[in-house]
């Protein structure tokens, strides 16, 4: 095939560049991988995490089922700023080690409080999203005296008697015959149609890729979680503060029953906190504002 003169001409002037944009993209996947750094659980999995910013308050951020910590992209840069900032990958997910038998919201507890325990972190707010919420009290509960509060995003729109067995089970079941379609289909439901459609197949591959060994055993306990989470804030009694989206009503006054304090982001789904950053950012900073001063 014949190549054009003028293109040969132009492909030698930019070369400098283009080989200067290779070499960035290779140094800036190594420095992300330069970034990482481990902690052990109680059950000896190695636990991935990534740390950015000083200061004696820390933000530690804890993903959702099937998630890692890249989808804290958007808040790490920003609060870092002001914060030393944390994200942690559950085992099972991201980099974190898969070797464990019992795949339950106590042990992604320990996951996060061996992280805090290994930065000796004397002062922190947790911040889980979805399955993440369920974790972050399971965490506080090991770290006595260092959890100023809690934030939930979209972890719970209701707060009582939590699903049945037989409710966890049966949806659970919708996953088993095929798990990755299941998945995609699942995750695509909890954005909105405003969405940006790049990110909600982003999303999907990622949560779909997810090992079915794990994924299963987790989502059945973050659901059959939800029944004991109330006696669980009773045991704490930690602030709580939930940023919640629109797409499906809130009950603020279970909730409150509950001494949960909630703000509602309108015009976005599930992933709040990565459809919208800015705005986002905007409400998790009045979240932290408030556990900072109580």
């Amino acid at each position: 095939m014949a190549i054009n003169s003028r293109f040969l001409k132009t492909a030698r002037r930019f070369a400098p560049a283009m080989a200067a944009a290779v070499l960035f993209t290779v140094v800036a996947e190594a420095d992300s991988r330069n970034k990482v750094q481990w902690a052990r659980s109680t059950d000896g999995v190695r636990i991935a995490y990534e740390v950015r910013g000083q200061g004696a308050l820390a933000l530690v951020f804890v993903h959702g089922w099937s998630c890692n910590r890249s989808f804290w992209a958007g808040q790490m840069e920003p609060f870092s700023r002001h914060f030393k900032v944390v994200a942690v990958d559950l085992a099972g997910h991201g980099d974190s080690g898969r070797n464990r038998e019992k795949w339950t919201i106590q042990s992604y507890g320990e996951d996060v409080a061996a992280v805090v325990k290994k930065l000796n972190l004397k002062r922190v707010i947790l911040i889980g999203h979805s399955m993440g919420g369920d974790v972050i009290p399971e965490a506080a509960l090991r770290l006595p005296g260092r959890v100023l509060g809690l934030i939930w995003l979209d972890t719970y729109k209701k707060l009582g008697a939590g699903r049945s067995p037989e409710e966890v089970q049966a949806f659970v079941a919708k996953f088993r015959p095929n798990f990755s379609e299941a998945t995609r289909t699942f995750v695509r439901s909890m954005f909105v149609s405003t969405s940006d459609p790049a990110l909600v197949e982003r999303v999907a591959l990622t949560m779909s890729s997810a090992p079915p060994s794990v994924a299963l055993p987790s989502l059945d306990s973050a659901f059959s979680y939800s029944r004991e989470m109330p006696q669980t804030l009773e045991r704490l009694h930690l602030p709580v503060i939930a940023i919640n989206p629109d797409n499906a009503p809130t009950d603020i006054a279970s909730l409150d029953h509950h001494s949960v304090q909630v703000i509602v982001m309108p015009g976005v789904g599930h992933f709040l906190m990565m459809e919208d950053p800015q705005r986002f950012n905007g409400l998790l900073s009045t979240a932290i504002g408030r556990l900072n001063r109580e």
